[in-house]
């Protein structure tokens, strides 16, 4: 999808071609955060080319009238192109070649010196109390 600006109105071409421009603006909360989307959608998709690859579940005989809709949440975008310019610095670079060459030594030390390799219990709180356990006593040695 490529991006546009007409008349400070942003909108976006889908591969066919056709403009994709904002509906609405939705909001979702979940887990104690609110999302924010942008709505874009075209405004007629019949007749494209692109319509059985760009829409979910899509049936020919039901979906002749459907059209392109997309959600976008721009500030995930955002934070996903910060992340993205982090990791491509020269620090981020130089973090991700010393990592890659640093070994996880307690979790090493704890499966081959301790022979620790498998939980005894199987609810995650349970497992959670075990492994509790063990880093106690690992911190007193």
């Amino acid at each position: 999808m490529k991006t546009q600006v007409f008349e400070d109105e942003l909108y976006y071409i889908c591969h066919d071609g056709r403009e994709l421009h904002h509906i609405r603006t939705e909001t979702k909360e979940q887990a104690g955060y609110t999302q924010t989307f942008e709505v874009y959608g075209c405004a007629d998709c019949s007749g494209c080319g692109h319509k059985a690859k760009c829409l979910y579940k899509y049936n020919a005989e039901k979906d002749v009238e459907k059209n392109k809709v997309m959600k976008i949440n721009e500030q995930w975008e955002t934070l996903k192109e910060e992340s993205h310019a982090n990791i491509q610095s020269e620090k981020g670079i130089l973090n991700r070649q010393i990592r890659s060459i640093q070994t996880e030594g307690h979790f090493g030390d704890i499966k081959e010196n301790d022979s620790f390799r498998r939980f005894n219990y199987r609810t995650s709180e349970k497992v959670y109390k075990e492994f509790m356990l063990y880093a106690i006593g690992r911190n007193i040695n």
